[in-house]
Order: C-alpha cells, then sequence, then structure tokens
C-alpha cells in the first residue's frame, strides 16, 4: 500500500536538494532518487543529523545521500533546532517535528508508506532512537548509526525492524556495555522490546575491503527483527552500511555503492 499525492512541478522545484521545506514546525531538505520519473512511489529514508550539523550536509553527504539516490530512495533530512537534537525526553518537541516533516512528505511526494525508514547519526542516532520509540508506528525500519539512548526506557512504539552499528573504539557516543561486559547491549531495548531470545552470530562482513564488521542477529523474536553491527574503529559513519541495509530491506543483493 502507498499514499499517492504528487507535488507540483513547482514546488517540486523549489524545495529540493539545498532550498530548504519550510513548514510551521521548523524545515527540512530533499534528495530525490537518480532517474526518478516524477511518478512512482518512493521509499523514504527520514535521516537525523549529528550534533551541530543540518539537513544541507545530509542530502550530500556521500555515505547517505550517496547510497539513497542510487536506490530510488528519497532522502529527507530535517533540520534540528539550534543545529541539534534534543533526544533526552519522552515529550521532545523534535518528535512533532519529525512527524510534521513525514507529513509534509507525503503531501509532496508519492509515498510508499510501507517503506518508511528511519536513520541518524551519532546525536542524531539517539533522535532516531526516540522518534521510533515515542511514533514509530509506520516505520518499517530503525538504521541507527553511533548513537542510543537508556536501554532500561519503554517505549510507546516501536518500528518493524531495527539495524544498529557501533564502534567499539568511539569515545565520542562510546560503545554501550551491559552487565559483565555484554557486548549485545545497543539493541537491549529492542530484544526486550520484542521478545527475542538468542543472538545468531552471523559472521563479519564488508562493502569495501577498509572495513570489516561483525554481524548479530536476533530472528526468533515474538515481533520484529533486530541486528548489530561492530566494528574495531571510532565515531563514524561506515562506508557502505547504509546502502547495504536499504538493500537488504528492499530484498536486493547488497552492492556498493
Amino acid at each position: 500500500m502507498f499514499l499517492l499525492c504528487l507535488p507540483s512541478l513547482a514546488i517540486a522545484e523549489r524545495c529540493t536538494g539545498q532550498t530548504p521545506c519550510e513548514i510551521p514546525e521548523g524545515s527540512y531538505h530533499v534528495r530525490e532518487p537518480d532517474g526518478w520519473d516524477g511518478t512512482s512511489p518512493l521509499p523514504v529514508l527520514l535521516h537525523f543529523h549529528g550534533w551541530q550539523r543540518q539537513g544541507t550536509l545530509i542530502v550530500n553527504h556521500a555515505r547517505i545521500a550517496g547510497h539513497t539516490r542510487r536506490r530510488g530512495v528519497l532522502l529527507v533530512a530535517p533540520n534540528g533546532p539550534g543545529r541539534s537534537w534534543d533526544w533526552w525526553n519522552r515529550d521532545t518537541a523534535n518528535i512533532a517535528l519529525g512527524r510534521a516533516v513525514l507529513e509534509d512528505v507525503k503531501a509532496r511526494y508519492p509515498v510508499d508508506t510501507d517503506r518508511i525508514y528511519v536513520s541518524g547519526y551519532s546525536w542524531g542516532g539517539s533522535m532516531a532512537w526516540r522518534f521510533v520509540c515515542a511514533d514509530g508506528a509506520d516505520v518499517a525500519a530503525l538504521l541507527s548509526i553511533s548513537g542510543t539512548i537508556d536501554q532500561d526506557e519503554d517505549c510507546a512504539t516501536a518500528p518493524r525492524e531495527v539495524r544498529h552499528v557501533h564502534g567499539l573504539s568511539d569515545t565520542v557516543m562510546p560503545y554501550p556495555t551491559g552487565p559483565g561486559g555484554d557486548e549485545m547491549e545497543p539493541v537491549a531495548l529492542w530484544r526486550r522490546a520484542f521478545g527475542c531470545g538468542a543472538a545468531m552470530r552471523e559472521g563479519t562482513w564488508q562493502a569495501v575491503p577498509w572495513l570489516r564488521l561483525e554481524r548479530f542477529a536476533w530472528e526468533d523474536c515474538a515481533t520484529g527483527r533486530v541486528t548489530l553491527d561492530q566494528h574495531g574503529g571510532g565515531h563514524f559513519i561506515p562506508h557502505g552500511w547504509i546502502g547495504w541495509q536499504l538493500d537488504q530491506l528492499m530484498g536486493r543483493e547488497p552492492r556498493y555503492p
């Protein structure tokens, strides 16, 4: 199922790339996929930027936009108030901003509502967690990079699937470990919410030769699915990671870029 609502050409031309889309709650940027025909329904990646960034960076970022534009995915990048996000509180106004952005996108573009993905990096990764925790009932998957919220929280809603990646040597948003040094702690909240059992070690994978990731997956959940990718590096968006996840989520053979 998808919601079809076509934009006028004038609106689409004024509100893409570096030109922000203005709404009462704030603003956001969009990057249309390469070769889009203007009518086909679009999967959406709503991405929350990192600390002191804005959507203008996201829609030109090789490790974000570089993957969405090649996969027929509409990239949507809200601008955080004061170049930041308040993800600490359940009632943060930033949740309403994220929702208003999605609704405005639906009014401008033909959105495939079965393929709404939410992602974020660093501070924005934590905001992505906060958003789907509070208003994620229509989200197909959370793609979070190096940012979480308190794993003891209870969420009002949840996405259908969660994918998280974190560097073991991250010193900016340190890799969360649980009791006894449990390295599965970064996704403890969703494992509990989905009623998951033991992790399956799926081995290593890599989109580029210089970065290897180890994947753990939880398939035997009452609802949903969870994956955790670890790498030995620090605080960065892994090359190829977003594209790899989108390919898998959309039933395609993963490729780079």
